[in-house]
């Protein structure tokens, strides 16, 4: 019970963040993301938040800044930024899970955040940055 209002409230952190970051940049477009590469470079707003949140966020139990970097001489974070290694291995990640869909579970065309995936990142990591630690 503990778990899940704590997982309930850094969700709602996070949302409540990704909501400030949204209102807070209205010079960007829809589909103006950069150094997406693994995620469909034409992905919406609203696709990618998603993934963000509800795989990410919830499936790891980590926020925005486990894999982004803050920005130099700022608060906001540099989401395009490489300079952290989690971000590599969340790419590493996503590509395995699109990879165990593909060949084991015959889902013909995988991507991160479809519903239609068998396997997701909450099946291995269980609300943790680290699988089988708890």
């Amino acid at each position: 019970m503990f778990r899940k209002k704590i997982r309930a409230s850094i969700v709602l952190l996070g949302a409540g963040i990704i909501g400030v970051a949204a209102v807070a940049d209205p010079g960007m477009g829809e589909n103006e993301f950069t150094n997406l590469q693994v995620l469909p470079k034409n992905i919406s707003k609203k696709e990618l938040q998603h993934i963000m949140v509800d795989d990410f966020q919830d499936g790891l139990g980590v926020g925005c800044n486990y894999c982004h970097a803050q920005e130099k001489g700022s608060l906001h974070l540099d989401y395009a930024s490489d300079e952290k290694p989690e971000k590599e291995i969340a790419r590493s990640m996503m590509r395995m899970t699109i990879d165990i869909n593909q060949k084991y579970f015959s889902v013909e065309h995988p991507m991160i955040g479809d519903t239609t995936l068998i396997i997701s990142c909450e099946q291995c990591h269980q609300g943790t940055s680290h699988p089988g630690k708890l």
